[in-house]
């Protein structure tokens, strides 16, 4: 496999030279948070041993072979001062993956849906509040009282009342997003409207009939247009034509007992397109990573920020979802198209994304401006421990091998220690 390739773009975080190592208003205010004024500075020797760690477990990671293919970023202040690549986009092929090469985001995908939804907000196109009864004629819930009530900002928070992940099943199985949203009113629900979370892939899709109602146009002609071009998102796009259409895209992997073997990607959750359809290379998630981080005021203001990132309806079952959570975590909440967990003490806005050969991961923390994304095309969950051990050197916890790369280093007990959920109740897929 090839070792990572190594990037340090921005030395002036560490205020010295580095040797690069290769607004409108709506009917329902929603509430705020307000994180994204100005950054308070980390030490920048706590930076610089920030990278230096990374670029060594990234070494770990390629010694194992434990990705097909990888990319990763460190943003601080705004300036991405680190970038890492690891393995191929294709094995067989042994073509490098760089940070151009386009990858599948999962459900990275539903923070431009909330995004360009609170900028039709913004204009006026609709509220948060908007019923979905009066916009979507198809839309029913068993409960058509309960149907009544749901709004854009249930299906955006996760809080419409269905058992988590409805359907998924049937859309894996190749039945139409058409046919399943139409087909919601068969199930039973688990609360009221607005009451508990659950996390949904089909019900959020509905998210572009609503902007396709409204607008007049297709929803991810609306992200192209208000979020992607703007940012500068060169390779961002929808769909599995677009991702394939790229001079350098991440082809899907599984492993075997002769290493990875590349397979054809997925329509599946592309048919979900406002949930799960987004292509992007690194370079555009790092423009992404920061305008969430509110420097690209002209694109997405801090007064919408502060609605998407606004802690929503509560997830206790994320706080015990994996080790890292288990002890690092103190609450957890479902927001409009991101998580809010506290971390170590500190407000951590994040999203995990995983379809068949690819699976994502984006966090950051607003009170720093210091975030990280990382990408990768294989099905090995190794890489996800690779961010929780940048934020604990970032914010000076203890040292955790929760990749579990080192074999010397054990994750410690949570304390206190909470009663595990069996796998269909722990709400975390996606």
């Amino acid at each position: 496999m090839q070792f990572q390739k190594i990037f340090l773009l921005i030395a002036g975080v560490f205020g010295a030279a580095c040797a690069p190592v290769r607004a409108a208003t709506t009917a329902t205010t929603l509430p705020t948070v307000s994180v994204h004024g100005t950054a308070e500075s980390l030490p920048p020797a706590r930076i610089k041993q920030t990278i230096d760690d990374y670029q060594r477990w990234l070494n770990r990671i390629a010694e194992r072979h434990a990705v097909a293919g990888l990319v990763t970023a460190l943003v601080i202040d705004d300036k991405v001062v680190y970038e890492g690549t690891v393995g191929y986009t294709d094995a067989v092929t042994k073509q490098p993956v760089t940070p151009e090469t386009v990858f599948r985001l999962a459900s990275l995908s539903k923070a431009f849906a909330t995004a360009i939804t609170g900028l039709l907000v913004d204009d006026g196109k609709l509220s948060w509040d908007t019923k979905l009864v009066d916009v979507l004629p198809y839309f029913k819930l068993k409960d058509m009282q309960a149907a009544s009530q749901a709004t854009v900002a249930d299906i955006l928070g996760q809080r419409l009342g269905l058992p988590r992940n409805t359907y998924d099943n049937m859309l894996e199985g190749d039945m139409s997003y058409e046919e399943l949203v139409r087909k919601l009113d068969e199930v039973n629900l688990v609360c009221g409207v607005g009451q508990c979370y659950g996390y949904q892939n089909v019900a959020f899709g509905m998210i572009g009939d609503v902007v396709l109602a409204r607008t007049g146009d297709f929803f991810y002609r609306q992200v192209d247009k208000r979020i992607f071009y703007p940012l500068g998102m060169t390779t961002a796009s929808y769909g599995r034509e677009a991702l394939e259409s790229n001079k350098s895209w991440a082809r899907p992997h599984r492993a075997s007992s002769h290493g990875w073997i590349p397979f054809e990607p997925s329509e599946t959750y592309y048919r979900v397109a406002p949930a799960a359809g987004v292509n992007a290379s690194l370079r555009d998630m790092e423009k992404w990573l920061i305008a969430q981080m509110g420097d690209r005021q002209d694109v997405l203001p801090t007064s919408l920020l502060e609605v998407l990132h606004a802690p929503g309806v509560v997830t206790p079952s994320e706080v015990n979802a994996t080790p890292w959570r288990r002890a690092r975590l103190t609450s957890a909440h479902y927001a409009l198209g991101w998580r809010v967990y506290e971390y170590g003490g500190e407000t951590l806005i994040f999203h995990a994304g995983a379809v068949a050969g690819y699976r994502t991961m984006i966090g950051f923390f607003p009170k720093y401006h210091a975030g990280v994304v990382t990408l990768w095309n294989s099905t090995g969950p190794i890489p996800s421990g690779l961010m929780p051990m940048v934020f604990d050197d970032l914010l000076n916890l203890p040292h955790v091998d929760w990749a579990e790369i080192e074999g010397n280093a054990k994750a410690p007990a949570a304390a206190p220690q909470r009663k595990k959920l069996p796998r269909h109740r722990r709400g975390y897929r996606f």
